[in-house]
């Protein structure tokens, strides 16, 4: 039952970050407003906003106007269900739970904005660099966070890092490289899981990066200097980093 529970909140709160996802590169509020179509603008019925069901009985088709529905929906509701019964599995019912829900909610949003707009909201990244600091002075909370001091540094060793690189790339060759946004999440990350997880997410991210662009810029004939969004592989870099952190940490304190 627990689980029917936490899987049907996951659809919920998968659909509003499909809300935030469409609204924020926008400036939009995503509290304000019903949801509509952004074919026809026609405001859309409860019936037709029910995670990932109403797409499988519209047939991926918009009730007025018959527009093509993006997959983009179902999935991503499909990742924060998954997401949410992980988390759940993981932790249980607890504050480390609910506070790995909202980081990987937000995870996801900017997931999905970085790959469609190349932009990483600060209200996001602000928003989880400060919470993930305040969450680190609760000494009961799971392991995997730090305490305060190691956040702090952390949060501004994550953006500092990023920040001399985007720096330097300018000055040697006289144009922008990364964007402040990557900053601001690796701060993210460093508020949340601590310094030590920075240069792991930097170099995993960085191989990420290279897998999976690499062979485009060839087939498509770019260039390097191609804008490519960062985020979702420090994003994902960072998934990679919380499986195996029990791993890498003894690494460190060998």
């Amino acid at each position: 039952m627990d689980l029917i529970f936490v899987a049907i909140l996951g659809g919920l709160w998968g659909s509003f970050a499909n809300v935030c996802i469409y609204r924020l590169p926008k400036d939009k509020g995503v509290v304000s407003g019903r949801s509509h179509c952004p074919k026809c603008k026609k405001k859309i019925i409860w019936q037709d906003n029910i995670p990932i069901i109403s797409y499988l009985i519209l047939n991926a088709k918009c009730r007025n106007c018959k527009s093509r529905i993006s997959l983009q929906y179902p999935i991503v509701e499909m990742i924060n269900i998954l997401s949410f019964l992980i988390i759940y599995f993981l932790f249980g019912i607890s504050l480390t739970t609910i506070f790995l829900m909202v980081l990987g909610l937000s995870f996801l949003i900017i997931f999905f904005i970085d790959l469609k707009h190349f932009i990483i909201p600060n209200s996001l990244t602000f928003s989880m660099m400060i919470l993930g600091f305040i969450k680190s002075f609760d000494p009961n909370l799971n392991s995997i966070f730090p305490n305060y001091i190691n956040s702090l540094i952390g949060g501004f060793f994550g953006y500092g890092v990023i920040f001399s690189i985007i720096f330097f790339y300018k000055q040697i060759r006289k144009k922008e490289g990364m964007g402040l946004g990557d900053a601001k999440l690796l701060a993210v990350i460093g508020f949340w899981f601590g310094w030590i997880s920075i240069p792991f997410v930097i170099f995993l991210s960085s191989i990420f990066a290279l897998v999976f662009v690499a062979p485009d810029l060839i087939k498509k004939n770019k260039k390097m200097s191609s804008q490519i969004p960062f985020g979702p592989y420090i994003i994902l870099a960072t998934i990679f980093y919380l499986l195996f952190k029990n791993n890498l940490d003894s690494l460190i304190y060998l």
